[in-house]
Parts: structure tokens; C-alpha cells; sequence
């Protein structure tokens, strides 16, 4: 960057004094000539020597560390070169090519680019300043590379003063996509954002997310952690750790630091899984003391080093672990492996990396293949003199598959697409120039038909999108030892559109398979039924694993939080994996509880069809007539046998139908029963009532079938309104957490509790006719059985009101069953038991002569304690002196009685009572 200060502050730029036109002795590189010259930056050795002078000159020093892969991209391009010069793609016009060795230094990089911007056939290599380049004329039309992001990035930002073309084969730094920044810049490869999003798919596939992650302190390895953690994030893997490292290894702390990224990894027991964005020098420095110090994880490389022989060779390579790589999609690269056979026959002149391979070579002529790399690395450290002799061409002779070894197919087919793109542009660009003239066009113009150029390779197309770059997508490799030696095979290859992995045979997928037996968490995987809870930890990914609660559940591993169950409908246990169905209930059929309930039902209707026989057989008996006729008790009874069939409908399933029947069969008929019974109480009373004024208050009251009518029609109107308006219907009880109890919901709970209400105020006046007739004949004494039974009646009522408001679920309809067959039993054995004990055990009691005894003794015994009465308050109040008995004298009451014993006399005796006065009233028992 100071040089591009001085660029734009000086107008003339003096980069070497003697020779004009010539390429500088501080620069290795490889020159040919050429209609079209066309620029190359490629990192053939790895360091530049530091100086020692002080203070340090501005000098560029000797490049060492001569690498074997970065050698075979300057083959490759040249090869490129060639290819096209012998094809018909330009006819007649030659390119030529200015490679530069950028020693992995931005400094000497920019000094090549400087050198690429100096003006055409100039007497000195000068670079003139202007603000308006459009008719300045440099040496090279465009530039090939470099290979490293930083380089690329220094480089384009000085190429874009004269928007020359700048064609990366392997600078993928997502930043370089900018075309505001960058925009003259291309390059045949993807951008990291796709690589970073490839890797963490495949972690995330993997089932991974506690990883850690090695990169180098520059542009390409800060730019490319970053878009790495953004994917890592959106599929939900953490990153453990990251160790940066020294870009160059002119650093003299790179080693302190690869032992410190060592210990960091060896102390995350749990990271399983390391990504590497390294250049192929650090992986070889990290990966020899990973051997050394026993370090076995998964690493993910990066497109740098995936495909390096150089690393793969290292001994005991193995014990480092599985590697698993992204690498360039490659093509057929067949005629490159041809041109390396044939690299002796290349000629070395204006070919310095090519006569310094030559020398290491025959340097380590006695080498084995596999430390052949190594060697020719280590004597690149030193001055080697050169020595032509017949040694060098024997053994280019004989190492040629020692380069094909080193080559990385996906690498050479960038650079022949960079190269061919050029040569196609240039094709579209010649067609109405002569190229032939070094002054046909300039850059610029060369850069707005390279954007849009379209070419076929190998039968696919090719193209750069709107970004500058060429997404020919990747290729997914895996380190596989065979027969003792480490292999790099193709896993898959990756879909850029689509993010997917494209697998091709069962083999393959199987390496995927195992790759998921590797664990790489920071926590245990919690199993379906639990949940994840994140801890205190700043990562997501590092949580405790909780069970489920109830009604909540998890079908898959690692999740989240526990799904919901629909409570309406379904229920889960704790730890559950699934939601279960609740069950439906409803007092069954085959409830023990409701077996029971339905065989006391049957039992009344039994009891009441037994009654109803015996009834009919003795229809003329005075118990059968004093109950007020066989139609009055076949009403009654029939009441009774509907209380009992009610019961029916409040088992099974609940329908609309049986829950509007149920409480209005139970209302009506019971209300009809208590009608029919107040009928008989109120006809009692009226019997034995002794008052005149209450005597003759129940006249006017007592009428039958208009009593029963209006009070049963009461209750029709109030079941009636209820049905139409709010009746009860079928509802789901949901609350519960495992069932789902069906029931009738009774609609209004007013229209409920007024039909209830009813029949309690019925009931309550008929117990009260009924207790003011309670002192009765022995046999006669159906009044005290009516107390009785609405007495019962009242008890399970009152007990069923907080019994059904606490009760709850499906056997709520059971304790309404209960409470009706309590009441109907009560009222059943008190009104009808009695009589029937009397018909079949004391027949002889059942007589009209015995009937009226008992009623005569009853009468004269309420006669003469009503007569005293009399007599006591006569005396008291008038002080009458008593006269001669007579009939006129006597009390009303008195003669009442009289009358009544005349009666059962005459009916025992069949004679008239000759005492008694032919003027009084005669009441007939008989219908009694």
C-alpha cells in the first residue's frame, strides 16, 4: 500500500535503472512472448528472507522455500497458454504470458503489479499518474491470479486504475465479490460465502455443533471465520474456540502459536470436530506436531490445502484423524498430465522456476518420492549453484509422475478456465480488430467483454454472474488410506443452487453414515421426550437435558422445548414422546356401578308390576279401595314404573335425545306420582277432620282430577320451556388431563333447579296434609306412611344437592340415579308395602265389618276427646249448668260421632241406632 501512496504522488515511478524493458534480477520468473501479454502472480515460493541490515533498506529480498503444488500452477497456466496459442481459438495472434513470483508477500506482489502498469514499449519501466487512463497503454492486457485472498485484494486495488482484467483461480474471500470495491476483479472459483455454507451443512448434517475452528491472521482468514460463524449460527453449531495463526511463516512466533492451538485442542475434550482455513504450509507445520503429540480429531479443510500431496504424504499421516475436504469442482485435466511428461522437452530459457526446479531436483536425485518434496523445500532454503549437465535432463525424465502426484486437478482446471476465458474474450474482442497490433484495445475494454463472455469446456458452459464469479461449485473429498498410503477420494459433490450433497453410490453414503458416530458436543443429546435447557454458558449448544412435563412431549433428538398437546383431545405423561388419545368416558353399560343401579331399577319395576297384581286381584278389598280405586293406583304405579326406566337414560353414551328425555320423563311422571299422592292426603284430611271450617275449606279444595291435572300441566310447561329454549344437550368435559367425559349438560341450570324445585314444593304439601293426618286407625294408616315417604324423599334430595355439585366426571349421573331410586323406593315401599303386607298377611283385617270397627273406635275416641274440649271450655267461659241429654243439647261434634258409630253399627249389625236423632246429617264412610 506505501507503493500505491507513492503511485499516486509521484509521476514516474523508476522500478529498475539498467535494462530497460527486461525483467528485474529480484524477480523470478517465467517470460515468453507474445501478440497479447497476459500477467501472472503465483506464490512459487513460500517466504521471503528478512533483512538484516539496519535500517532495513526499501529492497526486495531472496524468496525461499521453493513449493512444488504453487510450481505446478505456473505449468499450468503456461500449459493454458499454450493450448490456446495451438488451437484456432486466436488465429494468427499470439498470447504471450509475464509470470511473477509473489514470494506469499503483498510487497512483491505490488511490485509486479506495478511492473504490469508500466507503459508500453517504454524506453524505462515507468508508470505514469493520470486521471484519465483511458488511452494509456500498459505492458500486460490482464492478470492471472494470484492465489491468496490478501494478495488478490492489494493487487486488484492498484489494477483498478486502469480496470485491468484480474482473473483469480483460487482467491475466494467473499469480500472480493464487491464489485464496488473490487471492479475489475474475477475469478473462476466460488466465494467462501458458498464454502462456509457447504461446511456447515455438513456439520449440521453430521449431527455436530460444538466445534473449533484454525485460520490465519489476514484478510482471507478473518474474512472467511466470519461468514463461517454467520452459517454456523443459522444451523445451530457453536464454536468452541479459534486459534488465529501467523499468515507468513517469516513470523518467528508460528511455532510457539501452533503449539498453543495444540494444548487448546487437546484441553476441549468435547471438540471433536476442527475447521481449517490455513494455507498448505501451516497445515504441514500444525499437522507434524499434531503426529508428534498424538492429536486424532475430524479437520474440514478448506479448498488451501484439501487436496495437498504434500500433506498427505507426511509420515504416520493417519494418526491425525479423518480429514474431510472442499476442493475446487475439477475437469478433464488429461492433456496437463501429458504436458508434465513431456516438461523436459519445455525450454528453461526465461524460465527460472523452471531452472530452479531443475536444480533441487537434481539435488535430491537420490530421494524416494515421497520425501522428494520435503527435500527440494529444505535446499530451496540456501544458494544452490547451478550446474547444466546431462543429470538435469535424466532426471526430468524420470520424476514426471512425481509432479502428477503433487497436481490438484480442481486447481489446474481453474487456472485453464481463467485462462480460457481470457482467450475467449479476447476471440469476441479480435473478431473486428487486428490484434496482432499491441494497440488494438485496452484493458477496459477487454474487462466489459470478459464479464459477459460465455464459453464450453468439457461440454459444460461457462459463465461469470453479476459478482465476478464462476460457481462451478465444489467437490467434497475424504482422506481414505489404501494399502498403506492416504488417498484423496471423491465423497460428493456439492450443489451451490440447492445446498445439497449429490451422492452417487451406496459406498459413499455409508462414509456420511459413520460420520454421524463421531461425537462432537458439548452436551449429551437429549433423547426424545426431553428438552434442551440452556445453561449459564454463553453457547446454545451448551445445555442441561430436562423431561418433558406432562401434556407436553418431543418426537426428535436436541430439541428446543416440548411440543404441546391438544388438551382438548390428547395427553402425555412426563418424558413423553408422543401424544395418546384421550379416552372417552361415560357411565358404561357395563360399569359395575351402573349393573347395580340398572338391577335396583329393575327390581322397582319388578316391585311395582308384583304390586300392581296384587292390587288387581283384590280389587274389592277395603285396603284396595281406601287407596282410592285400582285407576288412582295404576297411576301411581305407572309414575313409579316411568322413575324406574329413567334411570335408563342417564347410562350410555349421552345423546341429544337421551339427556332431553331423561330429566323431563323423570320430572313429569314424578310430579304426577306426588299429585295423586296429594290428591289421597288431602282426601284424608278431609275423612277425619272433625272442624266444620276446615271441613268445609277441604270441600271446596278437594277435586281431583283438576289437582293432578294443573299440577302435572305445571310441570309439563316448565320441562317445555326448558327443552325449547336452553334443553340439555351433549358436552365434552375437556379439563381433565388423560379422558374426556361425556355428559349432559343440563342447559339452564335455572329451568333445572325450578323442575326440581316443583316437585319439592309438591312434595313438602302433601307431607304437610299428609302429617295433619297422621293419627289415624291402626289400619288405616296410609297418612303416616305419606309423612314417611316424602320424609325420605326430602333426605335424598337435600343430600343430593352438595353430592352433585362436588361431584365430578362419569359417575355424576350415577348419584342422580341414586338419589331417584332412594326417593322412588322411599315413596313406593311407604305407600304401597304396607298395604300389601295387609292383603296377603292380615287377611282377616282386610274386612268391611273389621275395617269399620277399627274406624268406629277411632271416631268415638276423637268424639269424646272433643267433647270434653267442649265442655271444659263451656264451663269455663259461660258457667251453663248441664241439661237433660238430648238431641238438641249435644255438641255438634258430639252427635258427629254418634252418627258415624250409627254408621259402622248399622253396616256390622244391619239395625238402626234408635238413640240417634233422625235430624242430623249421615256421612258415608264407605267411599273412604
Amino acid at each position: 500500500m506505501a507503493l500505491l501512496i507513492v503511485l499516486i504522488t509521484s509521476s514516474v515511478i523508476i522500478l529498475a535503472s539498467s535494462q530497460p524493458c527486461q525483467t528485474p534480477d529480484d524477480f523470478v520468473a517465467a517470460t515468453s512472448p507474445g501478440h497479447i501479454m497476459i500477467g501472472g502472480l503465483i506464490a512459487i515460493h513460500e517466504k521471503m528472507l528478512s533483512s538484516e541490515d539496519y535500517p532495513r533498506p526499501p529492497e526486495i529480498q531472496k524468496c525461499v522455500g521453493f513449493e512444488i503444488s504453487n510450481f505446478l500452477q505456473t505449468l499450468a497456466m503456461i500449459h493454458s497458454i499454450e493450448m490456446i496459442n495451438n488451437s484456432t481459438l486466436l488465429s494468427g495472434v499470439k498470447l504471450g504470458y509475464e509470470i511473477y513470483d509473489t514470494c506469499t508477500e503483498v510487497t512483491v506482489a505490488m511490485a509486479a503489479a506495478l511492473r504490469f502498469l508500466s507503459k508500453f514499449n517504454c524506453s524505462r519501466e515507468t508508470v505514469e499518474f493520470k486521471c484519465d487512463y483511458s488511452s494509456y497503454w500498459p505492458r500486460v492486457k490482464a492478470v492471472i491470479g494470484a492465489g491468496y485472498s490478501e494478495i488478490s485484494m492489494a493487487v486488484s486495488r492498484i489494477l483498478n486504475l486502469q480496470l485491468m482484467p484480474q482473473v483469480s483461480y483460487e482467491s475466494t474471500a467473499e469480500i472480493l465479490s464487491d464489485k464496488i470495491r473490487f471492479p475489475s476483479f474475477l475469478r473462476t472459483v466460488p466465494s467462501d460465502f458458498y464454502q462456509t455454507k457447504a461446511m456447515a451443512h455438513l456439520i449440521q448434517k453430521s449431527g455436530w455443533n460444538w466445534i473449533g475452528i484454525i485460520t490465519t491472521d489476514d484478510d482471507y482468514g478473518r474474512l472467511a471465520v466470519s461468514t463461517f460463524a454467520i452459517q454456523t449460527s443459522a444451523n445451530n453449531v457453536c464454536i468452541a474456540f479459534k486459534e488465529v495463526l501467523p499468515a507468513f511463516l517469516s513470523d518467528n512466533t508460528i511455532e510457539i502459536r501452533i503449539n498453543q492451538t495444540l494444548d487448546k485442542i487437546i484441553a476441549e475434550a468435547h471438540v471433536n470436530v476442527i475447521v481449517v482455513f490455513l494455507r498448505q504450509f501451516h497445515v504441514f507445520s500444525l499437522f507434524s506436531k499434531a503426529i508428534e503429540r498424538n492429536v486424532n480429531k475430524v479437520w474440514i479443510a478448506s479448498d488451501n490445502w484439501s487436496t495437498a500431496t504434500k500433506i498427505t504424504t507426511l509420515p504416520n499421516i493417519k494418526r491425525i484423524g479423518k480429514v474431510i475436504g472442499f476442493t475446487f469442482r475439477t475437469g478433464n485435466v488429461s492433456s496437463f498430465q501429458s504436458f508434465l511428461q513431456n516438461l523436459h522437452m519445455l525450454p528453461t530459457n526465461h524460465n527460472k522456476p523452471l531452472n530452479e526446479y531443475a536444480m533441487l531436483l537434481s539435488a535430491c536425485a537420490y530421494v524416494k518420492d515421497s520425501d522428494l518434496s520435503q527435500c527440494i523445500f529444505n535446499h530451496s532454503q540456501g544458494t544452490l549453484a547451478y550446474k547444466a549437465n546431462k543429470d538435469v535432463d535424466r532426471n526430468f525424465s524420470l520424476r514426471n509422475d512425481f509432479l502428477w502426484d503433487y497436481t490438484e486437478p480442481g486447481l489446474v482446471h481453474s487456472i485453464q478456465l481463467a485462462v480460457f476465458a481470457l482467450g475467449y474474450a479476447l476471440r469476441d474482442l479480435c473478431q473486428a480488430r487486428d490484434c496482432q497490433n499491441p494497440n488494438a484495445f485496452q484493458p477496459w475494454e477487454l474487462l466489459d467483454v470478459l464479464k459477459n463472455v460465455t464459453f464450453t469446456e468439457g461440454g459444460k458452459s461457462f459463465h461469470f454472474d453479476a459478482h465476478g464469479n464462476m460457481n462451478t461449485g465444489y467437490d467434497v473429498v475424504l482422506w481414505k488410506e489404501i494399502n498403506g498410503h492416504m488417498t484423496i477420494t471423491k465423497m460428493a459433490q456439492y450443489d451451490l443452487k440447492n445446498d445439497v450433497f449429490i451422492v452417487t453410490n451406496q459406498e459413499t453414503k455409508n462414509e456420511f453414515r459413520n460420520l454421524k458416530q463421531i461425537p462432537s458436543k458439548c452436551s449429551k443429546e437429549c433423547s426424545p421426550g426431553q428438552m434442551k435447557k440452556t445453561t449459564r454458558s454463553q453457547h446454545i449448544c451448551c445445555y442441561e437435558c430436562v423431561n418433558c412435563p406432562e401434556n407436553h412431549y418431543s418426537n426428535h433428538t436436541d430439541m428446543d422445548h416440548c411440543l404441546l398437546c391438544n388438551n382438548e383431545t390428547h395427553w402425555a405423561p412426563a418424558k413423553s414422546t408422543t401424544c395418546f388419545e384421550k379416552e372417552v368416558e361415560y357411565l358404561n353399560w357395563n360399569d359395575s356401578l351402573a349393573v347395580l343401579l340398572l338391577a335396583l331399577s329393575l327390581l322397582g319395576i319388578v316391585f311395582v308390576l308384583a304390586i300392581g297384581i296384587i292390587f288387581t286381584r283384590n280389587l274389592n278389598t277395603p285396603v284396595v279401595k281406601s287407596c282410592g280405586g285400582l285407576m288412582v293406583c295404576y297411576v301411581i304405579l305407572l309414575c313409579h314404573f316411568l322413575n324406574f326406566a329413567s334411570t335408563g337414560f342417564f347410562i350410555g353414551e349421552p345423546q341429544d335425545f337421551t339427556c332431553k328425555t331423561r330429566q323431563t320423563l323423570f320430572g313429569v311422571s314424578f310430579t304426577l306420582c306426588i299429585s295423586c299422592i296429594l290428591t289421597k292426603s288431602l282426601k284424608i284430611l278431609l275423612a277425619f277432620s272433625f272442624d266444620p271450617k276446615l271441613q268445609n275449606f277441604l270441600k271446596c279444595l278437594y277435586k281431583p282430577i283438576p289437582i293432578i291435572f294443573t299440577c302435572t300441566g305445571i310441570q309439563v310447561v316448565i320441562c317445555t320451556l326448558w327443552l325449547i329454549f336452553a334443553g340439555p344437550a351433549v358436552e365434552e368435559n375437556v379439563s381433565l388431563p388423560r379422558v374426556i367425559i361425556l355428559k349432559c349438560e343440563e342447559g339452564s341450570v335455572l329451568a333445572f333447579g325450578t323442575m326440581l324445585g316443583y316437585i319439592a314444593i309438591l312434595a313438602f304439601v302433601c307431607f304437610i296434609f299428609a302429617f295433619k293426618g297422621r293419627k289415624l286407625p291402626e289400619n288405616y294408616n296410609e297418612a303416616k306412611f305419606i309423612t314417611f315417604g316424602m320424609l325420605i324423599y326430602f333426605i335424598a334430595w337435600i343430600t343430593f344437592i352438595p353430592v352433585y355439585a362436588t361431584t365430578f366426571g362419569k359417575y355424576l349421573p350415577a348419584a342422580e340415579i341414586i338419589v331417584i331410586l332412594i326417593s322412588n323406593y322411599g315413596i313406593l315401599c311407604c305407600t304401597f308395602f304396607p298395604k300389601c303386607y295387609v292383603i296377603l298377611c292380615k287377611q282377616d283385617t282386610n274386612t268391611k265389618s273389621a275395617f269399620l270397627k277399627t274406624i268406629y273406635s277411632y271416631s268415638s275416641h276423637s268424639a269424646d276427646n272433643l267433647a270434653m274440649s267442649h265442655v271444659s271450655l263451656d264451663s269455663t267461659n259461660s258457667n251453663i249448668t248441664m241439661t237433660n241429654p238430648s238431641c238438641g243439647g249435644k255438641p255438634a261434634a258430639w252427635q258427629k260421632s254418634t252418627d258415624l258409630q250409627a254408621q259402622a253399627f248399622a253396616h256390622m249389625g244391619k239395625e238402626n241406632a234408635t238413640h240417634a236423632p233422625k235430624t242430623w246429617p249421615r256421612k258415608r264412610i264407605s267411599s273412604i
